[in-house]
């Protein structure tokens, strides 16, 4: 599911419907007894059944779960008894919809989009002209890429003698095929949006903020209007690494890879992109 293309709503739909504690069974195992949620937001828009899912009603059904092995043909790839059991489900198998009074206590504490404010308000701070594009990002990682940095070119073009800063949210996602390599959907985004950079003095940033984009031990990649030559001269071509989804290697080799660690938590990914005029300088230092 998570090579298909899938939002992260139609991933959890599936995954609550094939589990014994998701989708509320956890807090349904554990009443009489209180439930307090402390929640941090990886889901654009918040919802709770989708980011404290064990523990909270569930407004997902088995005919959503369905839906989604239908829409990206994934019936046939999926465990047979996983796939038996969500084509035979009846009603009386849903999840539970709805908690006594005083059960449930859920408290967001860092929603998702906290990751996108936090770096407009620090922009700002030292001298960006900081606009947010969106805080729920979603779609195609090339594709999100290529309009980012084209959002960057409009921004610089409107605001000639100012310093401006993009900033995005949200989660993209790769639709892989037969052909894989090694990457995660924040360096697909960072080498579209490559191939878009036009001046020497734009820059753009994506990572997951957990420090783990895909299955690697990246956390994303910085870019700029040089990435493609000095990728050339390694012997790499963008093209081709987005082609056969094999953005590590490339983006390694160039140093253009941003390697941050497990981070210890798990909000939206950042996707950031600067430019500045000749001569400008932050107003203080990171």
């Amino acid at each position: 599911m998570l090579e298909s293309g899938a939002s992260i709503r139609e991933i959890n739909a599936v995954r609550k419907h094939l589990s014994r504690i998701k989708g509320g069974r956890l807090a349904a195992a554990v009443f009489p007894a209180t439930v307090i949620n402390l929640t941090v937001s990886d889901v654009t828009g918040d919802p709770f059944d989708y980011i404290t899912d064990p523990t909270v009603p569930d407004t997902s059904s088995f005919d959503d779960a369905r839906a989604v092995l239908d829409k990206y043909s994934l019936w046939e790839r999926m465990p047979a008894p996983a796939a038996e059991h969500l084509r035979n489900a009846t009603p009386d198998m849903e999840n539970p919809r709805l908690f006594p009074d005083g059960a449930v206590h859920t408290l967001l504490l860092v929603p998702s989009d906290m990751v996108c404010r936090a770096a407009a308000h620090r922009a700002r701070e030292i001298g960006f002209n900081a606009r947010v594009l969106s805080c729920e990002l979603e779609g195609d990682s090339q594709t999100e890429g290529r309009r980012f940095a084209a959002a960057l070119s409009a921004a610089q073009q409107e605001n000639e003698r100012e310093a401006v800063a993009v900033i995005a949210g949200g989660e993209t996602t790769v639709s892989i095929g037969a052909t894989a390599g090694e990457g995660g959907p924040n360096q697909e985004f960072c080498l579209a949006a490559a191939s878009e950079v036009k001046t020497d003095d734009q820059v753009v940033l994506s990572l997951d903020t957990d420090g783990t984009d895909g299955p690697t031990n990246l956390a994303g990649a910085l870019v700029d209007s040089t990435t493609g030559r000095r990728a050339s001269d390694r012997g790499f071509d963008i093209e081709e690494s987005l082609r056969r989804h094999d953005a590590s290697p490339l983006l390694v080799a160039i140093a253009d890879a941003v390697v941050t660690g497990h981070t210890g938590t798990n909000v939206n990914d950042l996707k950031l992109g600067l430019c500045a005029p000749n001569g400008w300088r932050p107003a203080s230092h990171l």
